[in-house]
């Protein structure tokens, strides 16, 4: 099967599945970017604008998956992700880190923190889709 014929299967697949992802970003044109991509694919997904908001959007909206960026107003995405592995029902979300910081270190910390993948801007739109599908759980 040609990796395209591949790709348009894995988003049909994911489409079917209705899931639900929490994308937590400050900058609108890159929230926009990454809403518009995932929701190409059929992916639901609700958006917040610093760590506070997605807390309160999180218990509301039940998501099966979080795109997070680090560098947040008020409180820093790290704190969010170490708030999320420590709760009970959040503990084992699938949670992508896409951040402008791109040492060796911060990807480390970020992964180490409880992020489960962990994507550096600029990055390409179907390279976070293809993340995505990779750790949404399987219906």
């Amino acid at each position: 099967m040609a990796e395209g014929a591949v790709v348009v299967e894995k988003i049909e697949a994911l489409a079917a599945a209705h899931p639900r992802v929490l994308l937590v970003e400050d900058e609108a044109d890159i929230r926009e970017l990454i809403r518009y991509s995932l929701a190409q694919a059929g992916l639901e997904v609700v958006e917040a604008g610093d760590g506070v908001e997605a807390l309160e959007k999180l218990n509301a909206f039940a998501p099966d998956l979080v795109v997070l960026d680090l560098m947040l107003p008020g409180m820093p995405g790290l704190e969010l992700c170490q708030r999320l592995r420590s709760r009970a029902d959040t503990a084992r979300l699938p949670i992508i880190v896409v951040s402008a910081k791109s040492s060796a270190t911060d990807k480390a910390l970020g992964l180490a923190m409880g992020a489960d993948d962990y994507i550096t801007k600029p990055f390409s739109p179907r390279d976070l889709l293809m993340r995505a599908i990779a750790l949404l759980p399987r219906h």
